[in-house]
């Protein structure tokens, strides 16, 4: 792929398109039962399942129609990535991210689709299928959140929300932590901060939070893979926050030195007056 790879531009109907894929691809996992789907575990020991699996289709499908050849990266189909130069337009995809949750029966897992381009996103999509919510965002545009039943297009959406990120309260932040991944690193980091509320879940929804402006900050010190934040990223910035490398500098996206498609770690911040105070 070369610097000629041509560059996508995500606008309403392009949007709207990709919603309706989203939105049927979260119809897609509530077709399973969660204690009776069938699961195996991956080389890293974390689960997957036909319902993880069925989203994919539906997205890989949707994305093969509504941008014929547009170069995407799976969780789900990671092996067969494609090369990606550093000019590339890309889209990242968790069909079912929080499948522990899922299996669990928790009603936080969610389904993500970014657009990027340059390593940087310009769109994304989240959807909270157990929720019947979806969040949505193009980047300088704004985000939104919809309540809309799974499989359904935007224009069946019950409501429509613009959403934007809170000023940071004087009396005390809350953080968004992961419920199953919370570090030292990250504890420690937040301790820094006096009368912090943590709140839990383990899927990209604290990215919402932060974007609808229930939440302030969520660290993340430790390594994750990029189709797990990218699309929250985009939501999040369109709603007027930021994601940071843990050293301040912007978060991009790409194949690391590894080959694999992992962040080392981000700080992602609501009211971004808050950098200007952070402790060191």
């Amino acid at each position: 792929m070369s610097k000629s790879t041509p560059h996508v531009t995500v606008d309403a109907k392009l949007l709207d398109a990709l919603t309706e894929m989203v939105s049927q691809a979260a119809a897609a996992i509530l077709a399973f039962v969660p204690s009776r789907v069938a699961t195996r575990r991956k080389t890293d020991q974390s689960p997957v399942t036909e319902a993880d699996e069925a989203a994919d289709h539906v997205i890989a499908e949707g994305l093969e129609r509504l941008l014929p050849g547009f170069p995407t990266i799976s969780e789900e189909r990671c092996t067969d990535a494609p090369a990606l130069s550093e000019y590339a337009s890309f889209a990242l995809i968790d069909p079912l991210d929080g499948t522990r949750e899922f299996l669990a029966g928790r009603d936080e897992f969610t389904v993500n689709v970014a657009i990027l381009d340059r390593g940087r996103p310009i769109a994304g999509l989240i959807a909270v299928p157990a929720r019947q919510l979806l969040y949505r965002a193009i980047v300088g545009i704004g985000a939104e959140r919809l309540r809309l039943t799974p499989g359904d297009g935007p224009s069946r959406a019950h409501d429509v929300v613009p959403i934007h990120c809170r000023p940071a309260p004087a009396d005390g932040l809350v953080a968004a932590v992961s419920r199953s991944h919370l570090d030292q690193a990250s504890t420690d980091f937040l301790a820094r901060f006096p009368n912090t509320q943590l709140m839990s879940v383990g899927s990209s929804v604290k990215f919402c939070w932060l974007a609808e402006g229930t939440a302030d900050l969520y660290p993340r010190l430790t390594p994750i893979f990029a189709w797990d934040i990218a699309a929250g990223h985009a939501v999040l910035a369109a709603a007027g926050g930021t994601v940071l490398t843990p050293q301040g500098a912007e978060l991009s996206y790409g194949r690391g030195p590894d080959g694999d498609f992992r962040v080392p770690g981000f700080i992602a911040w609501g009211d971004k007056t808050l950098l200007a105070s952070a402790p060191s």
